[in-house]
Order: structure tokens, then C-alpha cells, then sequence
């Protein structure tokens, strides 16, 4: 960014987009520019057309240029929080899957956010910036729920996050977790096509259910062991809605081990008994086309072994 004006909340600021923000929505560079700002107030300074693109009112989808100028008003701006400890993250590094001077792969453990917010006050993407200061603009290409661990894609510039969002809209990136579920898988693969719709409930949680006029989604299942009564399977995500492994799996009638949310309490205590302590899901790999050079890359991420030594209890008792 250039010419960042007074500071935030001082008053009216001019800011000139550079090329590491081409190509990204105005909402998405608001909310991190204005961090700590509520996003419903974002997009009412939006909606109210308080934030200015080279002078006139445009959408929150509108894809910045080189060169643009937005004018954002004055805001009342919460404390920034207390930026990482590098040396508590970079563990980090010992992580790192793939790395380019493009993009970066990294095998995310279970328990760790993706990104800060929703209490949490520091996450994957906020880490790696602190441990890498000469890398601020990486930023994430997808997203992992907080207990679900392996393989995260990071971009390390715009024109690279853009070309591997494609690949994600197009289904040209291929995903592939592993999960222990409920139940002696019957049979072969089974495809999955249910929408889901985002919701809370009266808790405020927030909740993904099937519903048909909720948006597309698709998941492959494939059984790979059979462990008992339960099944080893994998998912080949064709799309990449929230929660929508778990959600997809339960709506089969084999909800994942683990799971608090979506899954089913017996089942999980009886897995806690054989030492499951998290949700048994895990990105095993990603493939795709480098966004520079189109080469075919895969990223794999080996099964953690707290979930290994679940599935060796359980080989050793059926």
C-alpha cells in the first residue's frame, strides 16, 4: 500500500493499491486493513458508500487495480492485538510440506485456527507472518477447520492466489482427507450431492445443514480400511463448503469419529476410550497446476500419530 494517510480512526485516509493487492475484493482488503473493525460495519461503510474507489461508490466484490485509489473514513477502531511471538511459531518451519518462490504448503496441525478471530487471537496465517517478516502478503488460498490437521496452501503473491482460486471455482484442485467413520462401509465409493446452507443456532453457534436451496456441494467417498464395526475412508472434496466433509458424512449415516458437532456421542466416547482426543480428519494431499510454471504438483501430509495409533488399536482388536 501507498501513501497510508493518518493513522486508523484519526481521520479520512487515501490509500493507493499496489500490485500486491491486485486482483483482490475491496470487502477482503477492507477487513484486513481496517483489522479489529467489525465486518457487518465494513460492509455497511460499503452499503452506505463511505468507502470511495477513485471517487465513486463500487460493491464489495469489486477487484482492485494497480493504481487505484480508495478513500475509507474515519472509524472507531478496537486496540490492535499484541502481534505473535516469532519464536513461539517457528516451529513452524519444520511443517513446511512445499515451498517455492511462489506458493507454500504446510502440514497445519489439529487444534491451531487457520486465522485469528472468533476468540482466537492468533492462527496459522498470523504466525507464519511473524516468523516471516519479509513475507506480509502471503495469504491463505483455502481454509481448514480448526481440529482438522494437514495440508494448507498458502500464496506468497496476488497473481498467484488468484490463479489457484480459479483452479478451486473450476474444480481443477483435487482434495483428499481421511477420516474414520461410524459404521461398516457397505460396498464401493459413494458420491455425494447435497447443498448446504449456513445457519446458527439460538446459541449463536454456528451451524452447517443440508438444504435444498442452499448452495451446491459435492464429496466423493471412498472406503479404504475396514476396522470392525468402523471405516477408514477417504474424501475427495469437489467443493469446498464449510464443514462440508463432516456434514456430508453424517448425512450418509457415517459421521466421523471425533466429531462434537455433527457426529454421534456414542460413538465418540467409544472412541475416546481408544485414545481419539480430536476430530479424525486429515488433509492428506492437495494436487494442482503451479500457478507459474502449470507443472502437476502434489503435496502430501502423512497421517498424524495420534490418528495412527487409533487405527492400530482398533486393527489389533477387530
Amino acid at each position: 500500500m501507498k501513501n497510508p494517510g493518518r493513522p486508523a480512526g484519526a481521520g479520512v485516509r487515501h490509500i493507493e493499491v499496489d500490485s500486491h493487492h491486485t486482483g483482490q475484493r475491496l470487502d477482503n482488503f477492507l477487513i484486513r486493513t481496517l483489522k479489529g473493525l467489525p465486518k457487518s460495519r465494513v460492509y455497511r461503510l460499503l452499503r452506505k458508500g463511505e468507502v470511495r474507489v477513485n471517487g465513486g461508490r463500487v460493491g464489495p466484490d469489486y477487484r482492485l487495480e494497480e493504481g487505484d485509489r480508495i478513500r475509507i473514513p474515519p472509524v472507531r477502531m478496537a486496540p490492535p492485538d499484541t502481534a505473535p511471538a516469532p519464536d513461539n511459531y517457528r516451529w513452524l518451519n519444520d511443517r513446511i510440506l512445499y515451498e517455492d518462490e511462489a506458493l507454500l504448503a504446510v502440514d497445519k496441525p489439529a487444534g491451531l485456527a487457520v486465522h485469528a478471530g472468533s476468540g482466537v487471537a492468533t492462527g496459522l496465517i498470523e504466525a507464519l507472518r511473524a516468523v516471516r517478516p519479509d513475507e506480509a502478503h502471503i495469504e491463505l488460498v483455502h481454509r481448514l477447520d480448526r481440529e482438522t490437521s494437514g495440508c494448507l496452501l498458502l500464496a506468497k503473491d496476488r497473481s498467484a492466489l488468484t490463479a489457484l482460486h480459479r483452479q478451486l471455482r473450476e474444480g481443477e484442485m483435487d482434495k483428499r482427507y481421511l477420516a474414520l467413520v461410524r459404521g461398516r462401509w457397505r460396498g464401493r465409493g459413494q458420491r455425494v450431492r447435497a447443498a448446504l446452507e449456513k445457519g446458527r443456532l439460538q446459541s449463536g453457534e454456528r451451524m452447517v445443514r443440508v438444504a435444498e436451496d442452499g448452495r451446491e456441494s459435492e464429496s466423493h467417498f471412498l472406503p479404504r480400511h475396514v476396522y470392525g464395526r468402523d471405516t477408514l475412508v477417504e474424501i475427495r472434496l469437489k467443493t469446498g463448503r464449510t464443514h462440508q466433509a463432516r456434514v456430508h458424512a453424517t448425512h450418509l449415516g457415517h459421521p466421523i469419529a471425533g466429531d462434537d458437532k455433527y457426529g454421534d456421542r456414542e460413538f465418540n466416547r467409544e472412541l475416546r476410550a481408544r485414545g481419539l482426543r480430536r476430530l479424525f480428519l486429515h488433509a492428506a494431499s492437495l494436487a494442482f497446476r503451479h500457478p507459474v510454471t502449470r507443472q502437476h504438483l502434489r503435496v502430501e501430509a502423512p497421517l498424524p500419530a495420534e490418528l495412527q495409533s487409533v487405527l492400530e488399536r482398533l486393527d489389533a482388536e477387530a
